[in-house]
C-alpha cells in the first residue's frame, strides 16, 4: 500500500517538472503566443451591390489611370497595409482587390446607370509581395446617398474568396448615419475605420488585414 507522503512526493515532483520545462522556454514562445490570442479576424461586411459585373481591361493597382486616361478629380490617396494570418504570417499568393465610386459617387456597374467617369478605374486588384503588402492607389471615397465615405475590399487566394469588407474613413461626419457602420461593435468599427492622414501630395492610409485560414 502507498504511503500518502510518497503521493505528495510524486505530485510536487511533477509539478517541479513542469515549472522547469516552461522556465526553459524562451520568452519569445510565450510572446507570440499572446499576441496570437490577442489578434483578430478582420470583419467582414457585405459585398454591396456595385462589384464589377466584369472586370476593366485595366485592373492594376493604379486606379488613377484607365488606359490612357488620367482620372484628376477628388483628393489622391494611397491605400496600402499587409495580409496576414492569425499567426501573424504573410499570406503568400494572396490578391487584394478593392473598388469605389467616383468622386461624384458613381460606381463602374449597369445597376448605378453607366454614370460614373471612364477616367476612373474604378477597380483594381494586385498580388501581396513577399512580406504580405499591397498598396494601391485612388481617391479618398466619398459619400453617396445613405452610405458614408468607403472602399470596398475583398481578399482572395486561388479561387478561394478569403475576405469581403469595407474601409471607413475616421472621423467622417457620415460615419454616424450610415446604417452598416453603425451596425458595427466598437471593436470592429475600430478596426475597419482608419485615418487617411494628409501628406504633401494627397493622403496615406493604412489598413492590415488578417484573414483566418482554416
Amino acid at each position: 500500500m502507498r504511503s500518502p507522503s510518497s503521493s505528495v512526493t510524486r505530485g510536487f515532483s511533477r509539478r517541479r517538472a513542469i515549472a522547469a520545462f516552461l522556465a526553459a522556454l524562451p520568452s519569445v514562445y510565450f510572446g507570440a503566443l499572446a499576441q496570437a490570442a490577442a489578434r483578430r479576424p478582420t470583419p467582414a461586411q457585405t459585398e454591396g451591390p456595385f462589384y464589377p459585373v466584369t472586370l476593366p481591361q485595366d485592373s492594376d493597382n493604379d486606379l488613377l489611370h484607365n488606359g490612357d486616361l488620367s482620372y484628376n478629380e477628388g483628393r489622391s490617396v494611397w491605400l496600402e497595409g499587409t495580409v496576414t494570418d492569425m499567426a501573424g504570417m504573410p499570406v503568400a499568393n494572396a490578391v487584394v482587390e478593392i473598388w469605389q465610386c467616383d468622386d461624384a459617387g458613381h460606381y463602374h456597374h449597369p445597376g448605378d446607370g453607366g454614370k460614373a467617369d471612364p477616367r476612373f478605374q474604378g477597380f483594381g486588384r494586385m498580388t501581396v509581395d513577399a512580406n504580405g503588402r499591397y498598396s494601391f492607389r485612388t481617391i479618398r471615397p466619398v459619400s453617396y446617398g445613405a452610405r458614408a465615405p468607403h472602399i470596398h475590399v475583398k481578399v482572395k487566394r486561388g479561387g478561394r474568396e478569403l475576405l469581403t469588407t469595407q474601409v471607413y474613413v475616421a472621423g467622417d461626419p457620415g460615419n454616424a448615419r450610415d446604417a452598416l457602420w453603425r451596425n458595427l461593435t466598437v471593436v470592429d468599427r475600430d478596426a475597419l475605420t482608419v485615418a487617411f492622414v494628409p501628406q504633401a501630395e494627397g493622403f496615406r492610409a493604412a489598413f492590415p488585414i488578417v484573414v483566418a485560414l482554416g
